[in-house]
């Protein structure tokens, strides 16, 4: 109980903490008044809730609320008449903006993905491959570093990424005894820094057409591919976590939080914490091969590999793509032109069908089986809907108070070439964090940072530049992986039947690290003219030594098969 206590004081204390500073920072900022320091306080107060209590619907739905009414005090006169009207039009807003057919298609995707899921298991399908992997998967170490694999190989989509990997790998990580907090974890960190690197994703076109605007306001001689390019080298954050979860994987050594989670799951066989709160109901969650099924990989490798099919060919054919199929450019404009969601609901909708063929005819489970199998996939996906609602509705919120223009702002004044980067990067990172998208902060940001660094270079397309377009790109990335209130953080807690707080809290010790040797060993040295290529070597080789180091001190090799 006292730390129960303890918990909720810091997180008091901490909301208090950063709230003042954001006043003093509005203080010393151009265009406060316009831009206000509250706008921070619906996120802040969101994360800081959701971590001190774990209730996440409760938290997010209360700073929905207090997001609601600071954006009316904003615009209303200081009649009670203006202020209530000015309440209904911003709730009116906020649903508006949350019920548009992305969000919806969104929604879509998640409620087939999960019935396919829940008709596969029942069916047999994940039993049987199970037994497929397991020639290769044969101890918890192999085991983790076959989900890394998958979530390699599944680069096409972030979400795809998620919902897939998770849902396939969750009953083999069981079995090895692997914590949900690790499943989810592996799947979170194989998710946005793959596809955002990715020559050939759903994330391209989006970053490439940002790239396309800034070129053209600044007349920069670069279209938005090449500037991707160019700033491949100095993506530090999603390479250097490339590595970290290879060698975390391979190695078997985990630390902080992640190694009570990794020593319960060995000792207890408890793959999830006592007070986990899962994502989905408990029909979904205990849902296992129908006794009467004949069980076969097929139940579900045809199912996937369908989503697979059909998401490559819809992106093909809706993106208009033209010459050779196997062109990386062909693929790459296909992709910039594609609608990317619908796209994935159609595959989505081929792959729930053929779960339902596969179930009966390869399967052999009753009517009544695959009935019951279909209704807990619709149950499971009653609170993971929900929470992204309110995501989304906080998002709005945020969007009408400026939060993300407000954080950008913070760097407008901070003008080194040398520290540049390195600070980009940072105020990235709290504005995905506190926002919960990583789109929309490049959104944000490469519009307003970037045309600073140009300047910064002497009106040029420099150094200073192509480091800061990486900058951007991964600190969205970095902050969006770590926030408890991003729609990846919350999918990949879905599909790993995880406790969203919990998945938080073992995977931000991990990916602080890799931040701290982004900024250590990539960013600033960066900066200063040193090879990219010799910032990432020197994490890797930093990454190597903490996981021995670890291992010599009290680490849980011994424990992991």
């Amino acid at each position: 109980m006292l730390n129960k206590k303890k918990e909720i004081l810091l997180a008091g204390l901490a909301f208090l903490a950063i709230c003042a500073l954001a006043a003093y920072g509005e203080q010393h900022m151009e265009g406060s008044g316009v831009l206000v320091w509250y706008s921070i306080v619906p996120p802040v107060l969101a994360v800081t809730l959701a971590i001190a209590t774990h209730r996440l619907l409760l938290s997010l739905g209360l700073a929905v609320a207090v997001g609601i009414v600071l954006s009316s005090i904003r615009i209303a006169s200081a009649s009670i008449g203006d202020w209530f009207t000015s309440v209904f039009s911003q709730t009116a807003s906020v649903a508006t903006s949350v019920v548009d057919s992305f969000n919806l298609l969104i929604i879509l995707f998640i409620v087939l993905i999960l019935s396919t899921i829940s008709v596969v298991i029942v069916s047999g399908g994940i039993q049987g491959i199970i037994r497929w992997l397991s020639r290769f998967a044969k101890g918890a170490r192999s085991t983790q570093f076959v989900t890394v694999l998958m979530g390699f190989a599944v680069f096409i989509d972030d979400y795809a990424n998620t919902m897939i990997v998770g849902s396939a790998m969750r009953p083999a990580t069981d079995q090895k005894r692997i914590s949900r907090e690790k499943l989810a974890y592996l799947v979170d960190s194989t998710t946005a820094p793959i596809a955002g690197l990715a020559v050939v994703s759903t994330w391209i076109g989006y970053e490439v057409g940002l790239f396309n605007e800034v070129a053209n306001s600044l007349s920069i001689q670069q279209d938005g591919y090449s500037m991707f390019f160019d700033a491949i080298g100095f993506r530090f954050y999603c390479l250097m976590t490339i590595i970290f979860v290879l060698a975390n994987a391979l190695s078997g050594i985990d630390f902080g939080a992640m190694r009570k989670a990794e020593i319960r799951v060995r000792e207890t066989g408890a793959v999830i914490g006592e007070d986990a709160k899962l994502m989905s109901s408990r029909a979904f969650t205990t849902l296992k091969s129908a006794s009467s099924a004949s069980v076969h990989p097929l139940s579900a490798v045809i199912p996937i590999g369908s989503l697979l099919g059909v998401m490559l060919i819809g992106f093909w054919i809706d993106g208009g793509g033209k010459g050779f199929v196997l062109s990386p450019s062909a693929w790459r404009e296909a992709l910039s032109n594609a609608n990317n969601l619908k796209i994935l609901a159609i595959a989505s909708g081929s792959g729930f069908l053929l779960s339902l063929f596969c179930a009966k005819l390869v399967s052999r489970i009753s009517f009544s089986e695959i009935g019951c199998a279909v209704i807990s996939g619709l149950k499971g996906s009653l609170l993971p809907t929900a929470v992204l609602v309110l995501a989304w509705s906080l998002k709005a919120v945020c969007d009408q108070l400026s939060t993300g223009d407000f954080l950008g702002a913070t760097v407008e004044g901070m003008v080194s070439p040398l520290w540049f980067p390195a600070l980009l990067f940072i105020v990235a990172s709290l504005t995905s964090f506190a926002t919960g998208t990583s789109w929309g902060t490049m959104a944000i940001l490469i519009p307003t940072a970037i045309p600073i660094a140009y300047a910064l270079d002497g009106d040029s397309y420099g150094l200073t530049t192509v480091i800061s377009l990486g900058a951007v790109l991964d600190g969205s990335i970095f902050g969006d992986h770590c926030s408890p209130i991003s729609d990846t953080t919350i999918m990949s807690s879905i599909a790993s039947e995880c406790d969203p707080i919990h998945h938080v809290r073992t995977q931000l010790p991990y990916s602080l690290t890799v931040a701290g040797l982004a900024l250590i060993c990539g960013y600033i040295p960066a900066a200063l003219g040193v090879s990219s290529f010799v910032g990432i070597g020197a994490a890797g080789v930093l990454i190597v030594l903490l996981f021995y180091v670890v291992s010599k001190f009290g680490a849980n090799r011994r424990a992991m098969p």
